[in-house]
């Protein structure tokens, strides 16, 4: 498999595991956070910086590449590495998230999902094998299987024919991947039924993926039924293979995802508060914008390490946001982003060391949501 999971520990008193991902472009070390880079690009940051502040892989979109520039062009450019000179890890997307949230807009079938461009209108079609040749085109060194992201709420039978669908589809991914250098997830489906999550893991499991992929979470649900839904999941999953919980980046998501065995997050939280002027910090969020940082010369966060917090003020900042500066984006998103790399690294050195309740105890007694 291009694609290998090693697991080097896991917490005796709940499911948190720290491993090792090996891939084509480096081996890896997980839990880890994915910084989104929808269109080829994290949002205000540079690769250089990303690789600064410690990122080993970053999400691309299939549905925004697929439309623009087109798959084409990126593998003229020699992939993704080159095209957004980037040599880290690279996961892409398999576009059905995005296309499932254009609602009106498209009509799912079971050979695939028509719809229309959000940017001209024009007419696009989507399909297991589709979305598999564009992800071979990109090169990312992991490519998802084309789903169905099942909405909340939905009722029971709506989610056993999408799930069945997702399991279909997960097979014609399968037959339709020949790429020899890049790996490729199935992603659980399932809602928020427990005997579907059952069902869809089993199927996938029987595929032999090079991973699995827990879709079908954070779409609004309550926190605590997210949970509950991850820990039914989770022990389902092969511990030789990495686990991803698709769309989750809040801190109190992540440790409570990693301590129900999930390898991997992405989100695009925090560089999208970022740009409203919301840093992320280890006792909950600050709302630099407000006039109480009119005349705070501390930083974002006290003791962080990151650019930003060694050599800019809070009161600079809000100034920043006051005078609309480009600026203002970039330092809090480089802030949020070092937030969330660091905090993963910190919970892993946690697990490696039988100390991961104890941080988790730890950080729920500092963090207010």
């Amino acid at each position: 498999m291009v694609i290998t999971y090693e697991l080097q520990k896991e917490c005796p008193h709940t499911g948190a595991r720290a491993g090792l991902l090996h891939t084509p472009h480096g081996t890896f070390k997980t839990p880890m956070f994915m910084p989104v880079g929808t269109q080829a690009t994290v949002k205000t940051m540079s690769p250089e910086e990303l690789k600064e502040m410690g990122a080993q892989i970053i999400l691309s979109n299939t549905y925004h590449l697929f439309l623009r520039p087109g798959p084409e062009l990126v593998e003229e450019a020699g992939g993704l590495h080159r095209f957004m000179n980037w040599d880290g890890g690279i996961l892409t997307d398999s576009g059905g998230f995005q296309v499932f949230s254009l609602g009106d807009l498209r009509k799912i079938t079971e050979e695939g999902v028509a719809f229309r461009s959000h940017i001209d209108g024009s007419k696009k079609f989507l399909s297991p094998e589709i979305a598999t040749k564009v992800q071979e085109q990109l090169g990312a060194d992991i490519a998802m299987a084309f789903d169905e992201c099942i909405p909340y709420p939905a009722d029971y039978a709506y989610a056993d024919r999408s799930t069945a669908r997702t399991t279909r589809w997960a097979e014609r991914c399968c037959k339709a991947h020949t790429s020899p250098t890049q790996g490729m997830f199935g992603i659980v489906q399932g809602g928020m039924y427990k005997d579907l999550r059952t069902r869809s893991a089993k199927e996938l499991v029987a595929m032999d993926f090079d991973g699995y992929s827990i879709g079908g979470l954070s779409v609004g649900e309550p926190h605590d039924l997210m949970y509950d839904i991850l820990e039914h999941t989770t022990p389902l999953l092969p511990t030789n293979k990495a686990r991803y919980l698709m769309g989750v980046g809040t801190p109190d998501c992540l440790v409570e995802g990693v301590a129900r065995g999930v390898d991997m997050f992405d989100c695009v939280f925090p560089t999208r508060v970022a740009r409203n002027g919301m840093a992320m910090t280890h006792n909950g969020r600050v709302v630099i914008k407000n006039a109480t940082y009119a005349h705070d010369w501390g930083p974002l966060e006290d003791g962080c390490e990151c650019y930003t917090c060694r050599n800019y003020s809070r009161a600079y900042i809000r100034h920043l946001y006051k005078a609309e500066e480009i600026l203002a984006f970039r330092l809090v998103s480089y802030h949020n982003l070092y937030f969330l790399l660091n905090f993963m690294r910190q919970m892993r050195a946690a697990i490696l060391e039988d100390r991961f309740p104890a941080f988790r105890d730890e950080f729920w007694a500092g963090y207010k949501k």
